[in-house]
């Protein structure tokens, strides 16, 4: 069973409006309402692929409610900690080719509600092949608090792979307990590093052997249209992608987390870890909906990709 967490999800709020007009009212007519975060755009992609998915992480109030209403509908098994406060609204307005955002910090979580957490995360942990988190932390959990997580992984030896940047990134990074994979993108392994990363082949080789990644089998750096860099072990490798119409591209990294994570449990070769990831990226990007892809155009994308050692 493959476990993703989103500790801070929120109920996703598109209004798409032809002009977005100041300090005036604006009408809108075809509201999307879904249940949101990195973690759960990561999961409703696993449960296409028919992966055995449960999704946790931290729910409360009407809102906490609404989104696992949402999975229920949607045939996702869920295991979420019951939080008091309440789970957050996220507002995109899509204007005039643009999209202007306003999110929500989302609910305070108390000690006693993270030590609740732990407990019911190390349940879940027990019956999970690999993990996958994703997405930032909420207020009054520490920074740290990603890295207490995967050390309980670490000592049931059960593989993690984490999307998250900042301070809780580095944190991990600079701790004992290691995730199987990380997946910035450039401007995050520069801020990881302290230095600017340049998407240069020989650039990227050195970034990714710096000791700060000591203990991290996989890096797998996001470059949008420029495909990606990995580096497993060892072994650095080069992806290119073709040219595609993108409709949407939020959430596209979320659905590169889900192939990685759907390959490396399947027991898939480097080459089919990162095709798999990439090609459910694009996928996305070509749907207006957020965490959806089209299988249907799987097969002809995962052909065209080229992945080659450098």
């Amino acid at each position: 069973m493959i476990v993703t967490i989103t500790m801070n999800p929120s109920i996703d709020i598109s209004y798409p409006l032809e002009t977005f007009k100041l300090d005036t009212v604006n009408r809108v007519v075809d509201v999307k309402k879904t249940a949101g975060g990195k973690g759960l755009n990561v999961t409703r992609v696993l449960k296409q692929l028919a992966d055995d998915v449960t999704a946790s992480g931290l729910l409360g109030g009407f809102l906490g409610e609404s989104i696992k209403k949402d999975l229920d509908e949607a045939g996702i098994s869920h295991s979420f900690s019951q939080i008091d406060g309440e789970t957050r609204n996220c507002i995109a307005i899509l204007h005039e080719g643009k999209q202007t955002e306003i999110l929500e910090s989302g609910p305070v979580i108390s000690d006693k509600e993270a030590e609740i957490f732990l407990e019911h995360f190390t349940d879940l942990v027990k019956k999970a092949s690999i993990l996958s988190f994703s997405g930032s932390l909420p207020t009054g959990l520490p920074k740290d608090f990603y890295a207490k997580m995967i050390a309980i992984c670490n000592e049931q030896h059960k593989p993690v792979v984490l999307d998250c940047s900042g301070e809780s990134l580095k944190l991990v990074l600079k701790g004992d307990a290691k995730p199987l994979l990380i997946k910035p993108n450039t401007e995050e392994l520069a801020d990881l590093l302290g230095r600017d990363v340049s998407d240069d082949i020989a650039a990227l080789k050195a970034a990714l052997q710096d000791h700060l990644f000591d203990g991290v089998e996989w890096i797998v750096v996001s470059m949008g249209a420029k495909g990606a860099f990995a580096k497993h072990n060892d072994k650095f490798y080069r992806v290119k992608i073709p040219k595609i119409e993108v409709v949407n591209p939020v959430g596209s990294g979320d659905s590169t987390v889900a192939g990685l994570t759907s390959a490396i449990n399947n027991g898939d070769s480097d080459e089919d870890i990162l095709k798999k990831a990439n090609v459910l990226g694009m996928l996305n990007a070509q749907e207006a909906v957020t965490g959806h892809v089209n299988l249907d155009h799987y097969q002809d994308l995962f052909d065209q990709l080229d992945v080659s050692l450098v």
